[in-house]
């Protein structure tokens, strides 16, 4: 079985590569994130056998854990008290989100669990294990967050763009030749050594945590000075668009009529709650607009690094609120749901 997975996952990085070459000669947003994203999504739609990168997708990942270390320097550590405003809204957020979403999910008749971790704002393999474990339908679990993730995702560049007036042209790093070759041998150590290092500690989000906290090391140090290579960052943009697709490999008409048809309700309730919160911190002059948004915007951490990236937003203030959401969500989540007595079998 496994000699057939090679080349069904070539196949699917030249359809990931093609759709990024037709959204570069469309001039459309983001191609490396969107191109991949949008043919990976139709042909696993249209039932075609795609395969995720596996290692490759999560080394990818490790390109955005560097670029925001990287951009970790003494003067963002030292405005870290002026967020702290901000971020104690964070969990006031999530307290908010699972009140509505249970609730919300109960009512289109999931199970305590599946409803309880449907509605968690985490990341997506987080929830789905959570989910899993605690009895809850982990299928229903993967097509709601993956659908989370894919609206947020594909919105958030839209409002940014209509609303915000931001020209998502914001630069995404030097090209390779460019650079220092020290540090860029010093930042792909940083990547594998923090990514290996943070799964042998158990550390949640490994693959971009890790590495931000060694680079972030570096940075501080002053042995860093430049964000990963700009190829490098497309090379991630492209992975995450092509994972993102093939979430929806195999699903059948019942669960796009439930499943993902419940994610796409609730992203809508999630929209009023993220836009309600971004004017709260803008109004009273916590955050700019665009940070605010991003900031509270429920999607993926590695998405929202993406767009922050090209936002030209500054990556400190928002990847320290996606970092506080998903803190909150894993520490607290299957805590409160012992607590609460939420069980498969309660009904």
């Amino acid at each position: 079985m496994r000699s057939f997975q090679i080349p069904k996952q070539i196949a699917t990085l030249a359809l990931a590569l093609l759709g990024a070459g037709v959204f570069v000669l469309l001039g459309l947003p983001l191609p490396f994130l969107f191109g991949p994203m949008a043919f990976c999504l139709l042909a696993a739609l249209a039932g075609a056998p795609l395969k995720g990168m596996g290692t490759v997708s999560t080394l990818a990942r490790t390109v955005l854990g560097v670029a925001v270390g990287a951009s970790i320097t003494p003067e963002v550590v030292s405005r870290i008290p002026q967020m702290a405003g901000s971020v104690a809204l964070v969990p006031v957020y999530v307290v908010i989100i699972g009140l509505v979403g249970v609730p919300f999910f109960r009512r289109l008749g999931y199970d305590p669990v599946t409803a309880w971790y449907a509605a968690m704002p985490g990341g997506l393999q987080d929830m789905v294990a959570f989910g899993k474990e605690a009895g809850g339908d982990g299928r229903a679990l993967a097509l709601i967050h993956a659908t989370r993730v894919l609206i947020i995702a594909t919105l958030a560049p839209i409002i940014l763009t209509g609303l915000y007036g931001s020209s998502l042209t914001g630069a995404l790093g030097e090209p390779a030749r460019d650079l220092p070759v020290a540090e860029l041998f010093l930042m792909a150590a940083a990547a594998i050594i923090g990514w290996k290092g943070a799964e042998r500690v158990g550390l949640f989000g490994a693959s971009i945590l890790g590495p931000m906290i060694v680079t972030a090391i570096l940075s501080l140090s002053g042995l860093i000075h430049s964000r990963p290579p700009a190829e490098a960052i497309l090379t991630a943009q492209l992975f995450i668009g092509l994972a993102i697709g093939v979430q929806y490999v195999g699903v059948t008409f019942r669960e796009l009529r439930s499943f993902i048809l419940s994610g796409l309700a609730f992203v809508l309730v999630l929209a009023v709650l993220a836009a309600i919160f971004t004017e709260i911190v803008t109004l009273t002059g916590l955050a700019q607009p665009v940070e605010g948004f991003l900031a509270f915007a429920p999607g993926g951490q590695a998405e929202m690094t993406v767009l922050a990236l090209v936002a030209g937003a500054d990556l400190g203030f928002v990847i320290l609120h996606h970092l506080t959401r998903i803190v909150v969500v894993i520490l607290g989540a299957p805590v409160a749901a012992r607590l609460m007595g939420i069980r498969r079998t309660g009904g």
